[in-house]
């Protein structure tokens, strides 16, 4: 099917499946809403017990996350759907203080209940229009939400703005192959400086295969209509996503960028010209 019909789905989804997945699977095994990571050979990730469930999923997040180091720093992830990834890194990378923030009110209570640690707190917000002040944090991670943004420069404008001068952008996230052009044109614009790019396709397939019993069922627990959306939405094996994903209709990829300590005399000029388009 064309290209277009993906993008459509994607948009729909990402606006609407994610809140209702959180009345769906509103209980603790469900904290998770990525699509998942392996490599080849295996990463063999060495996870606790209660993490097992979720490998994929977590190894998308540490194969993100530990493109710079966490340990001591102050960091917010902008999009943090039910707060699995928080959890994770809180525990394992030891930042100093973790803020999730998400635009699915409902999903900040979900994470609020079900993941109560020292130093991560959840935040109801907008990717837009930040509630954080000028330079307030070391890095900013990004996972798979930004797609949704009605206006994604404004968005990188906001990550600029947060960022202290040094600090990193940890991002992950797909488009169609016929936006491609504008969202690297975006983040060419954005005064950040590219460490580093990967498409990663190949390892998200791996992980919808190894996940696939995991997938179902969760699909399964969905009530009988709304289950062949939730099949096409997980991206399984053999859904026109899954293909669309196997021909590089779309791509998957994964970015680190730096504010470089010069880009903060020109800070206010360039994040001015990212919102209005100057």
């Amino acid at each position: 099917m064309h290209i277009t019909y993906f993008l459509s789905f994607n948009r729909l989804v990402s606006r609407y499946f994610y809140r209702l997945q959180t009345r769906l699977f509103d209980s603790a095994d469900v904290v998770f809403l990525n699509i998942g990571y392996e490599e080849d050979p295996p990463m063999a990730l060495q996870l606790a017990e209660c993490d097992e469930p979720d490998r994929f999923y977590i190894q998308l997040y540490h194969r993100i996350a530990t493109q710079t180091a966490l340990s001591g720093k102050r960091v917010l992830e902008v999009g943090c759907g039910h707060g699995g990834g928080a959890s994770y890194l809180m525990r394992t990378l030891r930042p100093t203080s973790y803020t999730g923030l998400d635009l699915n009110p409902a999903g900040i209570a979900y994470c609020r209940r079900r993941h109560q640690l020292d130093g991560v707190e959840f935040v109801h917000g907008n990717a837009e229009k930040l509630p954080f002040a000028d330079q307030s944090f070391d890095v900013v991670v990004n996972l798979e939400s930004s797609a949704a943004y009605p206006h994604f420069s404004r968005f990188l404008a906001e990550v600029v703005r947060v960022l202290r001068p040094g600090g990193h952008f940890l991002y992950a996230d797909l488009r169609p192959r016929d936006d491609v052009a504008a969202w690297e044109s975006a983040l060419a614009e954005a005064p950040m400086r590219m460490l580093s790019q990967q498409v990663i396709n190949a390892q998200v397939l791996r992980a919808l295969e190894g996940n696939t019993q995991r997938i179902q069922e969760l699909v399964i627990r969905m009530p009988l209509g709304l289950r062949t959306m939730g099949r096409e939405y997980s991206g399984m094996k053999g859904t026109r996503f899954y293909r669309a994903l196997q021909r590089e209709e779309y791509l998957y990829r994964m970015y680190c960028f730096v504010k470089d300590p010069g880009d903060v005399q020109n800070e206010d000029r360039d994040v001015a010209a990212l919102n209005y388009g100057a």
